[in-house]
């Protein structure tokens, strides 16, 4: 007997659907109390299909939602239907797939494909064949409902497809699928290439066995006039480009003159699905050689890519100029994330790692606009492009920049802009002759009467702000932070935000160049506090952060701290302590705490307070939430890390003013909590500052040691990288601080430091770090640590040889010393290594320098005139003059 529905049901059912169509939120709610209530009833999911299926007079929204409603019972309580209802449905669906109406028939595939995912596609073996049979229908709507279905399946369960679990149903499936690329209807044949493209990145066995088929195929629809057909074969192009390039190089000439046509396609979604072949290109190890020829026609297309779109333009308001009184809707703030304290050490000729924090979002020229798009697109391949083929890009290119860069047309002028500050990595060496001429003409452009084209100039100019700075100030430096400083006054918020980044950028690039200039630049930035909106004082903080970190203790001048403090200090009393505003704040001020060391001291006790308070309050909350996970909501970390890390700051900055906050509060009873969260970042946090604590106030740190000790012991764990370089940098403080009283630790850390330096492939600043700890404990410990020498003092020497000279080294080096001294014998076999590490000393301390050549003494008496003269012998010549010429050996 086949279910039937009971009259009076099906109109309460109606009715139901009609009301949740309604605008009124009251009727809304009712609905949803409603809804709640059927869910109680299992046939009432028969009655959903019914109405999807059967009810043919009903209209096509009424039916269509009862599909999704049902759709959704299927997410939450699918595993509760009782079979018979069950049952029911997959019937409907696959007698159903041919309906008349296309949103019907993608309704019953979404029904179809949600089921599948559920009950997985084990459960309904008959599902698959079904679906591939009713694609030989003799009737349109039946094979493109099937085909639909199969495309949603294909997308959802890729993987699960081309398993043994379901018997390789692919070896069916993608033979099949290849033959409707040559149906008559361009929707099937759309369906057809979507499918199959679902397993080519997966590199399904099956499609690879039929791969030749499938790009001969693809070849055979190059031309087709469907707009949809085109996009899935270019998608198809690009994603073999990157798993089977070996199959698509014999064809690579035709495949790049088709895709240049395609970048232009009048549909701009095929554009788009075309532009990504050339990123995509750009990182295979042939690019250079199979594109060099095809660069004369590709240039100018990608530069024509550039410019914004008519529809990009009403977006972006593009003829709006001034917003600034507009105040922020929310969804436009990104959500930001803090990046937690990692200490480094510093290196020959400048700041820690080299590019090791890449900006993310380097191209955010316009990163409000819909996401993904075909200038932002032929914008990213023109970078990549130009890093692969470096200045021979600038032949194609220079021709075209000049008509752009001073077209009378904004939207021409823009994208030229943009062109320029897309090839500033890898085309700058060969762009330096022009850029005396072009960076004033960019500085003009700071004052277009088109916002959208002074926004692009900040960018492109923060782009060559390398370059801006290593010419004398006065050429450029100075008239381009004129004008990017009157920029970040902008009436337009769009121009704001840009001049902001690329002040930042600036900042960066010029250090201490600034210094003639910050009173200026402080009174813009203080300025622009009381005009800006939401999100862009956000970046404003970034900004301000950014000059403290570049100039430093420069900024500690009575007059500058009167400009700067007032107002953060403003901001910072009106913000919550829930607010994540105050993430940006509380950076902004670490920052400008460590610069202004002393004069920071006015502000230190609120500020010093509230961060305590922070981390107390999530703690307090994780420690309920961790009892009652259902009454209490997780806390946001965050919060605790950004606080720890302006302490941190704050005992950098400040050093042993901190002590008197230190003694008033239970900072240390919060630590030893915090150093044993669950969370990496707050235990990365926790363990600088407790070094920074143990620099400036250890009578407060010492009477925890003892617990102490054993968590950093546990943490010495390259896992987390940054957590291990924290932890060790502590342990390394800590010992200067203890002396001899650390030699009850040494066993508790000893072993996995020497385990770490000798790992392959560990990074650089966690290197530095382990060899300057294993030194710092040799010097206090030397008895303790000395035997271990033979297994560390290789990589040790190795890793502290490209350090600049600082405490840190003398410290380190002093302990390898004094072991040495205690096991001789220790260091014989790697000797040569012992030597390279002295000759990186520049001006060692007169007292070391002593050591050093005692011990290089030592062992060429030890040896004797004629040993010596032959191990020397393997010393590059470099080595060979510095031993000679500082320590007569």
């Amino acid at each position: 007997m086949e279910w039937q529905p009971d009259e009076q049901g099906l109109q309460q059912v109606l009715q139901l659907l009609k009301d949740s169509q309604s605008p009124n939120t009251a009727t809304q709610r009712a609905v949803q109390q409603k809804l709640e209530q059927l869910n109680q009833y299992p046939d009432f999911n028969n009655y959903l299909i019914f109405v999807l299926t059967r009810l043919k007079t009903e209209d096509e929204p009424t039916r269509s939602l009862s599909g999704l409603i049902l759709k959704n019972n299927v997410k939450a309580h699918y595993q509760n239907f009782p079979p018979a209802v069950a049952d029911f449905i997959k019937q409907e669906c696959l007698n159903n797939i041919g309906d008349p109406s296309p949103l019907i028939r993608a309704t019953i595939g979404i029904l179809i494909t949600t089921i599948s995912s559920k009950g997985e596609l084990q459960t309904w073996p008959e599902l698959l064949p079904q679906l591939c049979n009713l694609l030989n229908s003799e009737d349109y709507n039946t094979c493109e409902g099937s085909f639909g279905a199969l495309q949603k399946i294909c997308e959802d369960s890729s993987e699960l497809l081309d398993t043994d679990a379901l018997n390789r149903p692919l070896n069916i499936m993608i033979p099949k699928f290849l033959q409707f690329f040559k149906h008559c209807s361009p929707k099937i044949r759309s369906h057809a290439i979507a499918c199959v493209n679902q397993f080519i990145i997966g590199r399904a066995q099956a499609l690879m066995d039929n791969i030749d088929t499938f790009i001969e195929s693809l070849f055979a629809l190059a031309a087709d006039e469907d707009s949809e057909v085109r996009k899935n074969v270019c998608r198809a192009l690009v994603m073999l480009l990157e798993v089977r390039i070996d199959r698509l190089i014999p064809h690579m000439h035709s495949i790049i003159q088709y895709m240049l046509q395609r970048t232009q396609d009048p549909d701009e979604n095929v554009a788009l699905e075309a532009c990504e072949f050339w990123l995509t290109l750009a990182e295979q190890p042939i690019c250079k050689e199979v594109l060099a020829g095809h660069l004369v026609q590709l240039i100018p297309i990608l530069v024509n890519g550039m410019k914004y779109s008519e529809i990009d333009i009403i977006l972006l308001k593009g003829d709006v100029e001034e917003d600034e009184a507009v105040p922020d809707s929310e969804q436009d703030i990104k959500p930001r994330f803090h990046k937690s304290r990692t200490v480094t050490l510093q290196h020959e000729g400048g700041g820690g790692e080299e590019g090791e924090d890449i900006d993310e979002d380097e191209d955010d020229d316009d990163d409000t606009l819909s996401d993904w798009n075909l200038r932002k697109c032929s914008a990213a391949a023109l970078d990549v492009l130009a890093n692969v083929f470096r200045d021979d890009l600038l032949p194609h290119l220079l021709p075209l920049l000049k008509g752009l860069l001073f077209h009378p047309d904004w939207v021409i002028k823009e994208s030229g802009i943009l062109v320029l500050g897309a090839i500033a990595e890898g085309c700058m060496q060969g762009m330096v002759p022009y850029l005396p001429e072009l960076i004033p003409h960019l500085i003009q452009s700071l004052c277009d009467k088109k916002a959208l084209v002074r926004s692009i100039a900040c960018w492109t100019l923060s782009r060559y702000a390398h370059w801006v700075v290593s010419q004398p100030p006065d050429s450029h430096l100075k008239p381009l932070m004129t004008e990017l400083l009157k920029r970040i006054l902008d009436g337009n918020k769009r121009v704001q935000e840009a001049a902001c980044s690329a002040f930042a950028t600036l900042e960066e690039e010029a250090c201490t160049e600034l210094v003639p200039y910050l009173s200026f630049i402080l009174d813009t930035l203080v300025f622009a506090f009381g005009k800006y909106q939401h999100k862009n004082l956000l970046i404003l903080y970034d900004a301000i952060g950014t000059l403290a970190d570049s100039v430093g203790h420069h900024l500690n001048q009575p007059e500058y701290i009167q400009k700067l403090m007032p107002p953060l200090i403003q901001k910072w009393n009106e913000l919550k302590d829930e607010d994540k505003d105050l993430f940006p704040l509380l950076e902004c001020l670490s920052s400008v705490a460590t610069a202004l060391q002393s004069g920071f001291l006015p502000y230190c006790e609120p500020v010093y307070q509230r961060c305590v308070t922070l981390v107390q309050k999530t703690l307090a909350q994780a420690m309920m939430y961790n009892q009652h996970p259902d009454q209490y909501e997780a806390p946001d970390k965050d919060f605790m890390i950004v606080a720890l890390d302006l302490l941190s700051g704050l005992a950098e900055g400040l050093g042993g003013h901190v002590d008197q906050l230190v003694a008033r509060s239970n900072i240390m009873t919060l630590l030893f909590q915090c150093m044993q969260d669950t969370m990496p970042e707050v235990r990365q946090s926790s363990f600088a500052l407790l070094g920074d604590l143990t620099k400036a106030c250890f009578p407060h740190v010492k009477p925890c040691i003892a617990e102490f000790m054993p968590i950093l012991g546990t943490n010495l764990n390259p896992e987390f990288i940054s957590v291990c370089n924290n932890a060790t940098w502590a342990i390394g403080e800590i010992s200067m601080q203890m002396g001899a009283e650390m030699q009850p630790y040494v066993g508790l850390v000893l072993s996995n430091l020497v385990e770490i330096i000798n790992r392959p492939n560990t990074p650089k600043t966690l290197l530095e770090n382990t060899a300057i700890t294993i030194g710092r404990l040799g010097y206090v410990c030397p008895q303790e640590v000395a035997p271990m020498l033979p297994q560390f003092i290789r990589p040790w020497c190795t890793s502290l040889r490209n350090i600049r000279d600082n405490e840190e080294k003398d410290s380190a080096f002093r302990g390898i010393c004094m072991m040495i001294g205690v096991n001789p014998g220790g260091v014989v076999q790697d000797f040569i290594f012992f030597c390279d590490a002295v000759a990186s000393w520049v001006t060692p301390k007169d007292d070391l320098r002593d050591m050093f050549y005692k011990i290089l003494h030592g062992f060429k008496d030890q040896v004797g005139e004629d040993n010596w003269q032959q191990f020397s012998e393997q010393f590059p010549p470099l080595l060979k003059e510095r031993l000679s010429a500082c320590y007569g050996v």
